[in-house]
């Protein structure tokens, strides 16, 4: 069977030290990276190579991470752009969507979040999925089948038809079985953004799937402090 192609991402950072870190990491995970450390070098690899994604430090020496992002969507409109960056000011965050971005992450933050929001990414636009790999729409968890296009988690021949939030977080915690979820990139991705409110609503539908998977014991939804929640399966 043919293998899928291998997603190639431009990463443009300016600190050599997390530019370096960052390349090693993504090519770990199965992404072929090329390392910019500023953004004429960077505008310069893209038009010189084909990428699936971009990623862009925004404070960068010779040209910014945001007008490098216009000049590239000048001649690509459609290559997906996450920006990284110590900025946090909401107005910031509102340009680099205004120049095409299609996330926004700031430093510091966990690999495993970039590498979720990268995914994510990717999957909306239908390029490569987790890692290498197709994503399955049918999960088999413990003694349950959960259908995430039909919305429906089945055990026993019994089907519990999910809302689409309950069905978009169980999806995210099948994709990511027994690994930590971020609770920030969780609510991002499902409700659009993190805030109060939108948490609290999370925290009632993690409940709900609790209840929803409680007659199999190998199941459990771990609260992580701090950081998110947890699926695990007891083999």
């Amino acid at each position: 069977m043919t293998k899928p192609p291998i997603t190639r991402i431009l990463l443009t950072e300016d600190d050599p030290n997390l530019g370096q870190l960052l390349q090693e990491y993504l090519i770990s995970k199965g992404y072929k990276t090329e390392l910019a450390t500023d953004g004429n070098a960077g505008l310069k690899a893209f038009l010189e190579g084909t990428y699936d994604l971009c990623l862009f430090d925004v404070m960068m020496p010779k040209k910014d991470g945001f007008s490098l992002a216009k000049e590239i969507r000048l001649t690509d409109k459609d290559v997906p752009i996450i920006f990284l960056t110590a900025k946090s000011m909401k107005e910031d965050t509102i340009q680099g969507f205004k120049v095409g971005a299609d996330d926004y992450i700031t430093k510091p933050f966990s690999m495993e979040e970039l590498l979720l929001r990268i995914q994510a990414v990717l999957r909306r636009y239908q390029k490569t999925t987790f890692t290498l790999e197709a994503q399955p729409s049918v999960f088999q968890l413990g003694s349950y089948t959960f259908d995430a296009d039909h919305q429906l988690l089945t055990r026993n021949g019994v089907p519990q038809k999910l809302t689409s939030k309950e069905s978009g977080l169980l999806k995210l915690f099948c994709e990511n079985k027994n690994q930590p979820i971020n609770r920030s990139f969780a609510l991002k991705l499902i409700w659009g953004d993190d805030s109060y409110f939108n948490a609290r609503s999370m925290d009632v539908y993690i409940t709900k799937l609790r209840k929803y998977l409680k007659d199999d014991p190998a199941l459990q939804i771990m609260n992580l402090h701090g950081e998110g929640f947890k699926l695990l399966e007891d083999v």
